[in-house]
């Protein structure tokens, strides 16, 4: 594997928690290409690279001078022009997730020229309100959209429905909640499934994301019942999650968005 095969390079990287990471990776020596909110793109490194102290052993020895490759949603906005930036879940015996963790500031690795997918919100019309439900790091094609086209002009409401075992565990928070104190439109719910994990005592939502939406919390906030003639609704993350929740969308009238038949339930099955 030549150093010249390794096209883009660490800017910055975040540690949420241990088994999370934003990553912010740029080009070395090319232009950074465009994407749409949603889309994702392809990080690589070689079976040579390290793997980081939370990580299992390997259990099957890899090519040290092949490629791992796997796709992530981008999390920034498409506007961003220095570098794109990756919300990424540590798997302890992945092949992949390891060696991304190891990395530092300056290290380099390989990330593809083009970004693809159908998970945007360019078809969702401008009058109908959007919630984003995620689990984990399903949130990260929504804060690239988000940060890409979040318009405090609109009378369109945007909600972000975020679920995550633990509170050290819900990446972005802090900005989400700035959205929310900054937009009469954005609502942001977040929801931890373990609170009795929590070293002092949570005061928000507590079960499984999809709550949110079947026990009415989130029509209580807008003041008004999300209906599919008003609302489009996004959902990526957990399989488990988009399954019960395409069900109970589905006797709520919602479609589910084809390439061939126009829908208000949009989905990013990536798990």
């Amino acid at each position: 594997m030549g150093a010249q095969e390794l096209n883009a390079i660490v800017r910055q990287k975040i540690e949420v928690s241990p088994s999370l990471i934003i990553l912010r990776v740029a080009p070395d020596g090319w232009d950074m290409p465009e994407f749409k909110p949603g889309q994702f793109n392809v990080l690589a490194l070689p079976g040579s690279a390290r793997r980081c102290k939370y990580s299992d052993e390997e259990a099957v020895e890899l090519d040290p001078d092949k490629l791992i490759k796997r796709a992530y949603s981008a999390s920034s906005a498409s506007s961003e022009k220095e570098y794109v930036e990756f919300y990424i879940t540590l798997l302890g015996s992945g092949a992949l997730t390891p060696r991304l963790f190891a990395l530092d500031v300056g290290d380099k690795l390989w990330m593809g020229k083009k970004f693809t997918g159908m998970f945007t919100i360019d078809d969702i019309p401008k009058e109908s309100n959007i919630v984003f439900l995620a689990t984990g790091t399903g949130l990260a094609p929504y804060m690239s959209m988000i940060r890409s086209d979040l318009d405090h002009s609109l009378d369109r409401r945007y909600a972000v429905l975020h679920g995550a075992n633990h509170s050290w565990d819900l990446g972005y928070e802090a900005e989400l909640i700035a959205m929310q104190r900054m937009s009469k439109n954005f609502t942001y719910l977040p929801m931890i499934s373990m609170p009795e994990e929590e070293p002092s005592a949570w005061k928000g939502h507590s079960g499984f994301v999809q709550e949110l939406w079947t026990e009415g919390i989130l029509e209580e906030k807008w003041g008004f019942k999300p209906t599919s003639e008003n609302t489009h609704v996004l959902l990526c993350g957990n399989p488990l999650m988009i399954e019960f929740m395409v069900r109970h969308l589905t006797e709520e009238g919602y479609t589910e968005q084809t390439k061939n038949i126009p829908g208000q339930l949009h989905l990013e099955r990536y798990w």
